[in-house]
């Protein structure tokens, strides 16, 4: 592939009549080192920081958010688990709750 590459570069050059074209525009006449993007670039470049900067809070803030309900969610989960596993014991005859042990009740929700 590198070849016929090679040998169709070579046939373009090799054909082409004419050189590049120079550019028919002027070069700029001023002071290069005064041309800035003045009060306006400041402000915009600003404006996207701050926007930015939100995006950032907020998007922490909701990663986070999901976190905390996937950590809710499996804790009720292990609860649950328990409790079917000691609902399970029950009937069958094994251990229940001892009268030492305080029963919680669960929060609804």
């Amino acid at each position: 592939m590198t070849l016929l590459n090679l040998l169709a570069t070579e046939l373009i050059v090799w054909t082409a009549d004419e050189p590049t074209p120079k550019p028919t525009m002027p070069g700029f006449q001023g002071d290069e080192n005064m041309v800035t993007p003045g009060v306006i670039g400041f402000f915009l470049t600003f404006v996207v920081m701050v926007a930015a900067v939100l995006l950032i809070i907020d998007m922490v803030r909701r990663v986070r958010r999901v976190n905390y309900r996937g950590e809710i969610r499996e804790k009720l989960e292990a609860e649950l688990a328990a409790e079917a596993a000691g609902s399970a014991a029950a009937t069958e005859g094994g251990p229940t709750v001892s009268e030492t042990e305080e029963v919680k009740p669960r929060p609804e929700g």
